[in-house]
């Protein structure tokens, strides 16, 4: 059955998924309201309290830090660690062992692979990295998408986006204030696994 596109828009909208410009939904998909069809080696499973999270990622876009997610999440570099900054109405933002916001991992920054709107924007469930005021300092820390922010878009690295489990991200605790810093205790990523790895 072939579905218009408003209704389609509206079923994909209601199920929580993100229609990034960059990737289009199978109409059956979209039409059902199930997640796209994914390939194991490019999604990942991340366990949150409130249940799991399904990550697609987008190495067409951010083909480097496509690569460093799953070489950190193979090594279990996200297990247990907390979001440290979460504001509503915009982002959580983890990746940090410390928990401070100023941590990483041992490997080295990445430089940026941003992507032009016309190719890909910050929507709801968009994965993006966090870097610091230098473009190319990228490298580990990332944050998830609760709502749009247009003004993102070209100045971060999009890497992937949640087809599944945005209501489990929608309950990770906010933090303090409007930075929204270190929830107090914050919530954990329980464990994060590439699909393929996964028996």
């Amino acid at each position: 059955m072939t579905v218009p596109t408003t209704r389609r828009q509206a079923l994909i909208a209601t199920a929580g998924f993100l229609a990034a410009p960059a990737l289009i939904l199978p109409r059956d998909a979209a039409a059902q309201g199930a997640a796209p069809a994914t390939d194991p080696e490019n999604t990942l499973f991340m366990e949150l309290k409130d249940g799991r999270v399904t990550i697609q990622l987008q190495p067409e876009l951010a083909p480097r830090h496509v690569e460093r997610i799953k070489t950190l999440t193979r090594r279990n570099f996200y297990d247990n660690t907390p979001f440290h900054r979460v504001i509503e109405g915009f982002m959580a933002q983890g990746g940090d062992p410390t928990g401070t916001g100023t941590g990483g991992s041992p490997l080295p920054d990445l430089a940026a692979e941003f992507s032009p709107p016309s190719r890909a924007r910050f929507l709801r469930g968009t994965c993006g990295m966090a870097r610091s005021q230098a473009p190319n300092s990228a490298n580990s820390q990332f944050f998830i998408m609760f709502a749009p922010g247009s003004f993102l878009d070209g100045q971060y690295t999009i890497w992937g986006r949640v087809v599944s489990g945005m209501d489990a991200v929608d309950k990770i605790k906010r933090g303090v204030g409007q930075s929204g810093q270190v929830p107090n205790p914050p919530d954990r990523i329980r464990t994060m696994r590439v699909a393929a790895d996964v028996r």
